[in-house]
């Protein structure tokens, strides 16, 4: 760990960071940014492009000390990164939000390095050029008031919200724009820290509820304290966050199918206690649920925790965020919950590493709550589940494209128009779990559900893993040649049809004298041999187009249902 004072001008009150072995007093920002000057799409978005500068180095471990003021909605401390060189590098590359000051860079010698921080990056010269295989390390001491999240959690930032008590009770949330919209780090969902350190600086008698394990909470004089918190395992960027409020916390003790004890840690307000108690219990529901299915919950290392929070919710890993008001939906469970549960094994075990990849995490997360529907309710429920999100999918572009893309241009419709791109796009959700539902049709549940714990453990001996092995990238073409290997059939006309255009098929019936004919018509005659179902005077059968056409004997007063439950995407079923 590195000590190091900070050398710039005292301006006003100075920060001491007790124990964390530095002082950093506020002074004027090196950077020479400035805001009008930034793409507005570039801060907004994350992901995207890999620039080479980032592309030449690993960040192995971020140490996070930050201090925070409530009452001016301001942030100082710092944050120290160490990453191995992948290609020679004299530059470190990191970003970091205009609206935030740079203050100064150090290097692990203690010696001040050179930056600049425009455009929201920063670019830091290295005390010397360093090779494949060397590990740099920096120190950015910076602060400042940062972005105050405008639509949290869909547009993000800090929020500086009260309890109804008038205590402070604040969040972050940064998914869309990422982590750089309040620390310094590589911008990227292809990177993700082996390992994090935080130590967090708030005033009594707040708490911090972070991510990881709490190794130490610090008293301070001023009626401060620091709460440090240990990551043990890799963690994207995004899924980093602060919790700090007047909470209370709560364990409720659950014994994970792995054999460890795993208990349930939720912080709460203290005035919703008795819902806290009451809800905790269908917290633990819902992990035996993805356990059972899926594996074992992948960071038992560290922890399973909830927060309640002033925006709705995020799949923070090891501390949920939780802002549902302890309410169930129609189907009588909490879904807010076991979506952001889902993504502890669909986006912070198995991480896309591109944007354009991350129906992997909200496809699958959202497919996962069909399939608890119907272990609570039964098929028919499942059925209609999924008919109730049919009509949100849009097919306004790929579900996978192959090019890199940025989180604005997945969860945006025309991103780079002139209006800004503010019609959402869910199809990341809602396509994504109906192309899992059809592949069901076309494979078995059995075959999907083991291609799901596949995808999240692809080895069995990962499911015993908790030293951070067992977590993993995974894109399109990775899941589509799991199913393949699974299955042993060639499925590259379904995976290039529903993830690589964003047309459906339409399945054209023409009925004449004794015959009924189906045919697939698909964008540029795309081949699509997809069964499809066919309910004939009430008996189900299975119709094979091979060759995308299928011609069957039928008796002119047969009642015929096409797809009558709806297993396979195409045109004709939206709702």
């Amino acid at each position: 760990m590195l000590s190091n004072p900070a050398r710039w001008p005292i301006l006003g009150t100075c920060l001491i960071l007790a124990g964390l072995g530095f002082s950093a007093c506020g002074g004027e920002s090196k950077s020479s940014s400035s805001s009008a000057e930034v793409d507005s799409n570039f801060l907004r978005d994350t992901g995207g492009e890999l620039v080479p500068l980032q592309a030449a180095y690993d960040v192995q471990h971020y140490r996070l000390a930050l201090e925070v003021f409530p009452e001016e909605q301001r942030l100082e401390g710092s944050l120290t990164v160490e990453a191995e060189i992948l290609q020679p590098l004299a530059q470190l590359l990191l970003d970091l939000d205009p609206l935030l000051q740079v203050r100064e860079v150090r290097d692990d010698q203690d010696r001040s390095l050179p930056f600049q921080h425009q455009q929201g990056r920063i670019t830091i010269d290295l005390e010397q050029k360093l090779q494949a295989g060397a590990v740099a390390r920096a120190t950015v001491f910076y602060g400042g008031k940062p972005r105050v999240a405008p639509r949290p959690p869909w547009e993000g930032g800090w929020i500086w919200a009260q309890t109804a008590s008038g205590e402070p009770w604040l969040a972050t949330a940064c998914q869309m724009e990422g982590a750089d919209l309040w620390w310094p780090c590589k911008d990227h969902p292809s990177d993700k820290a082996e390992s994090m350190d935080l130590h967090i600086t708030v005033p009594e008698p707040l708490i911090c509820a972070a991510n990881g394990r709490l190794l130490e909470v610090q008293q301070h004089a001023e009626s401060k304290r620091t709460f440090h918190w240990q990551v043990s395992t890799p963690i994207p960027n995004y899924g980093v966050a602060l919790n700090i409020g007047p909470y209370q916390k709560l364990e409720h003790e659950y014994q994970s199918l792995g054999g460890e004890s795993l208990p349930i840690q939720f912080w709460f307000l203290p005035e919703n206690e008795a819902k806290a108690r009451a809800i905790v219990g269908q917290f633990a529901d819902h992990m035996r649920f993805f356990e059972q299915n899926f594996g074992p919950y992948p960071f038992r290392a560290d922890k399973y925790g909830v927060v309640e929070t002033p925006h709705l919710g995020m799949e923070h890993q090891t501390i949920i965020a939780y802002g549902n008001q302890y309410q169930n939906n129609k189907w009588n469970y909490d879904w807010l919950h076991h979506h952001e549960l889902a993504h502890e094994w669909f986006a912070n075990l198995v991480t896309a590493p591109d944007w354009n990849d991350f129906w992997i995490h909200e496809g699958f997360g959202s497919y996962a709550q069909k399939l608890y529907i119907e272990q609570m309710h039964g098929l028919e429920a499942y059925f209609e589940a999924l008919r109730d999100v049919r009509g949100n999918i849009r097919n306004a572009r790929p579900l996978a494209p192959r090019k890199p893309r940025t989180s604005g241009q997945m969860y945006f419709v025309n991103r780079n128009d002139d209006e800004g791109g503010k019609a959402t796009d869910s199809d990341i959700y809602y396509k994504g779990e109906w192309v899992i539902h059809s592949l069901r049709w076309l494979l078995g549940r059995e075959m999907v559900l083991k291609s799901m714990r596949r995808l999240c453990y692809p080895d069995p001996e990962m499911e015993s893993q908790t030293d951070g092995r067992q977590c993993h990238f995974a894109t399109s073409g990775d899941y589509q040649a799991l199913v393949e290997e699974l299955s042993g059939q060639d499925l590259d006309w379904f995976f290039e049809l529903y993830l690589r255009q964003p047309e459906l098929p339409l399945l054209q019936a023409t009925r004449r004298e004794g015959s009924l004919e189906l045919r697939w018509q698909t964008p540029n005659d795309m081949p699509f041999p997809m069964p499809i179902p066919l309910r004939v005077n009430g008996d189900d059968l299975r119709i094979s187009l091979k060759n995308g056409v299928a011609k069957i004997p039928l008796p002119l007063d047969a009642k015929v249902e096409l797809d009558p439950n709806d297993w396979v995407l195409h045109q004709g079923n939206r709702r």
